[in-house]
């Protein structure tokens, strides 16, 4: 693999640039990708975390033209801490997304949640941002976490982590919504994008087939707890144990909290049911 190009700009798509964050983890893959969309007048995408190079390097990148808007797809702490420095050094402000109401963050495999995120608009289903040579349409994507949103450019998708080239999204219950994921990627199958500009991975050249493999797996997995639990399997790290035998164990507890989401999803559709932390199939 080469080395990763960090808080270097790229060209990805016409009249779009990509920096990456010097944030990689097993969740974030080699970090995550911030674009910067325009010419003259910039929106930002999914800032990221915040780390002084990474918001030195956005300013840089955009030197010569202004950052009109900086937007957010979610608000976990690899995507949008880095607004707020970044809108203190350019008057910009902070656009997409809710915020999150919860209690706490709890025991979380993947990014923690930024609770100190402060959107000065929230751009809600079709509601669309323009700047100078540049329109974002809002596409409200939930099921990774309730507040989730993709961008459109023309026929280009900033999809944020609902769809990655890299991996599968982790749904963690009880923000992270299995139906409404699967809701989320039925609503893509829809729409006539050319390219996905994830978070994290490389652009995926062909949604329509990424996004029905996606779809696929996801009913793979769920066939795959219902013959588990068949087999006699009540807990779900032993579903995990048989199931993500190949996967690297640092992302045994995110797959169990996928699992969770699925046997949520199934306990709502009446196949399975629960008594504490055993589950068994209903038929």
């Amino acid at each position: 693999m080469d080395p990763a190009p960090y808080e270097r700009a790229e060209e990805v798509a016409r009249g779009v640039r990509r920096l990456l964050a010097a944030n990689p983890s097993p969740f974030t893959y080699r970090g995550t990708q911030t674009y910067l969309v325009g010419e003259r007048s910039l929106a930002v995408i999914d800032p990221g975390p915040d780390l002084p190079e990474h918001v030195e390097a956005i300013l840089a990148a955009a030197a010569g033209a202004r950052i009109e808007a900086i937007l957010c797809t979610h608000t976990h702490r690899d995507h949008s801490p880095a607004s707020r420095p970044l809108a203190a050094a350019t008057g910009a402000p902070i656009i997409g997304c809710a915020p999150l109401a919860l209690a706490d963050d709890g025991p979380r495999a993947d990014a923690s949640f930024d609770f100190d995120y402060a959107p000065d608009r929230i751009l809600a289903d079709g509601e669309t941002l323009r700047g100078d040579g540049w329109t974002l349409t809002a596409v409200a994507t939930p099921g990774h976490t309730s507040n989730h949103l993709c961008f459109a450019y023309g026929d280009v998708l900033f999809t944020g982590d609902h769809v990655m080239g890299w991996s599968t999204t982790v749904i963690a219950p009880p923000e992270g919504d299995m139906a409404a994921y699967m809701a989320s990627l039925d609503k893509l199958l829809a729409r006539e994008d050319r390219l996905y500009l994830p978070a994290h991975g490389p652009a995926v050249e062909k949604p329509l087939s990424h996004t029905r493999a996606l779809i696929a797996h996801r009913r793979m997995r769920e066939k795959q707890i219902l013959a588990r639990l068949k087999a006699g399997d009540a807990a779900i790290p032993q579903m995990v144990a048989a199931m993500y035998r190949d996967i690297d164990p640092r992302l045994h507890p995110a797959a169990g909290l996928s699992v969770l989401a699925h046997l949520i999803d199934l306990e709502r559709r009446g196949l399975v049911r629960r008594e504490g932390e055993r589950w068994t199939a209903t038929a």
